[in-house]
């Protein structure tokens, strides 16, 4: 199951379980968009893997599988 952590690890830029934004790559590695496009030209910093969008948990299994609350930050 997806962690679904709460941060883009580039610019702590908050991500709901929800979003859009988010960015994953296949080690749960989580960006937001524009970090993704902007600032890592599509490549994983981390894994050197590409990204894809976070899939959206409905909201009805957040109350059984909630999002991680855990903020990775590793400015570049």
């Amino acid at each position: 199951m997806l962690a679904l952590r709460p941060n883009c690890e580039a610019c702590d830029r908050d991500l709901a379980p929800d979003s859009p934004d988010a960015r994953i790559c296949t080690f749960e590695c989580t960006f937001c968009a524009e970090c993704v496009e902007a600032r890592l030209g599509g490549v994983c910093p981390n894994c050197g893997g590409n990204f894809a969008a976070r899939p959206i948990r409905p909201q009805a299994l957040l109350v059984k599988y909630p999002a991680a609350t855990e903020r990775v930050f590793k400015p570049r």
